[in-house]
C-alpha cells in the first residue's frame, strides 16, 4: 500500500497507474481463471478515488464483485487507515454488490487484532446477504457509470436523536440555576 511503480513497470498493465495496490489488483484479476474467486484487501479510497475509476469499471465488467467488507479503521494498516475487502469471482459482470460494515465495538490494531469472533456475523450473513443496520445491497443500475464510485454509504444506519434547540438548552440551564440557588439558599 502506498508504493509507486516506475513507468517501465506500468507498461506491463492495461490500466496505467503508479499505485502498487491498483497494479496488484489488476494482476489478481488477470491471473484468475474464469470462475476463480478472490478476496483482496485494499485501502477504501479505491472505492471512490478518481484515479481508480477505470480499474473499478474493469473489475465490475469482468468480475462479479459480489461483496465488499468495510473494515474498521486500523485493522490492516495501522491507526487511521481504512480498508475494505473486495470479494469477487472472475468471468461474469457485477449485477449487485452486498456491503457489510464491520463494527467489533473496539479499536483495532497490532495489539488488538481482528479475530474469528469479529468475522462470525459477516460470514453468517454473507450466505443470504440480507439488509440490516450493518449491511445493504447496491444494484449496478444505481452506480454512476461516469465515475463507478462504490463508496461505502450505509443507507440503513439508524438516525441519531436530533439535537436539542438552543431555547430548550437555555430553559434547562435556567431551571437548573434556580434549583441550585434553592439548594444553596442564596
Amino acid at each position: 500500500f502506498g508504493g509507486k511503480e516506475r513507468k517501465e513497470v506500468q507498461q506491463n498493465f492495461d490500466i496505467k497507474t503508479g499505485e502498487t495496490a491498483f497494479l496488484f489488483l489488476q494482476h489478481f484479476i488477470k491471473i484468475l481463471k474464469a470462475g476463480g474467486r478472490a478476496g483482496v484487501v485494499i485501502k477504501n479510497t479505491f472505492l471512490s478515488n478518481t484515479d481508480a475509476s477505470s480499474l473499478r469499471k474493469h473489475l465490475l465488467e469482468t468480475c462479479n464483485l459480489h461483496s465488499i467488507l468495510d473494515m474498521p479503521r486500523g485493522t490492516f494498516l495501522g491507526a487511521g487507515v481504512k480498508t475494505v475487502v473486495l470479494f469477487f469471482n472472475k468471468g461474469e459482470p457485477t449485477k449487485n454488490i452486498w456491503y457489510y460494515q464491520m463494527n467489533p465495538g473496539r479499536n483495532m490494531g497490532k495489539t488488538n487484532p481482528l479475530n474469528d469472533k469479529d468475522m462470525a456475523e459477516f460470514i453468517e450473513l454473507q450466505k443470504t446477504k440480507p439488509e440490516s443496520e450493518k449491511s445493504w445491497t447496491v444494484n449496478m443500475a444505481d452506480v454512476n457509470t461516469d465515475t463507478y464510485d462504490l463508496s461505502v454509504k450505509n443507507p440503513n444506519t439508524p438516525e441519531e436523536a436530533p439535537l436539542r434547540s438552543p431555547e430548550e438548552i437555555l430553559t434547562e440551564m435556567e431551571t437548573l440555576d434556580s434549583e441550585t440557588k434553592g439548594i444553596l439558599g442564596s
